[in-house]
């Protein structure tokens, strides 16, 4: 008699474990679908050109005169000199600047804003006055 008693437990068990796995299975959420366009819209490629962090800040201080490398990192002294030739390769890759050699030995390099970075520099005032105006 115990053995027929330990048989319907053991049933009895796995029964109830066979249910709970049924119930805690997790239902599929509906998916939902991004509607727009396959290519990046043209606020995002703006974005990807200047809204590096440092890019902005660099192309607004290089819009007088040409400055050297190191000149341009006292301009934006929260970042490390790492990080601002980083963003002046990527600025030239665009074509926003222009690095000059200056001389080999000691190695000297001024950069420029070019006309297609000088064309951001609208872009970059009013925002400038945005955020003066805004006063936040």
């Amino acid at each position: 008699m115990p053995q027929a008693n330990l048989a319907t437990t053991i049933a009895l068990q796995k029964s109830r474990s066979e249910s709970f796995k049924t119930l805690t299975t997790p239902v599929p959420k509906p998916r939902v679908e991004i509607t727009g366009c396959d290519a990046p819209c043209p606020i995002e490629q703006g974005m990807r050109l200047i809204g590096g962090k440092w890019k902005a800040s660099i192309l607004w201080h290089l819009q007088g005169e040409g400055l050297r490398f190191n000149e341009v990192c006292r301009q934006v002294p929260g970042a490390s000199k790492k990080i601002v030739d980083a963003r002046l390769k990527e600025l030239e890759a665009d074509g926003m600047i222009s690095r000059h050699v200056l001389s080999d030995k000691p190695i000297a390099v001024a950069y420029r804003i070019t006309p297609r970075g000088q064309s951001l520099l609208s872009i970059l005032n009013q925002l400038k006055d945005w955020v003066m105006d805004d006063g936040k």
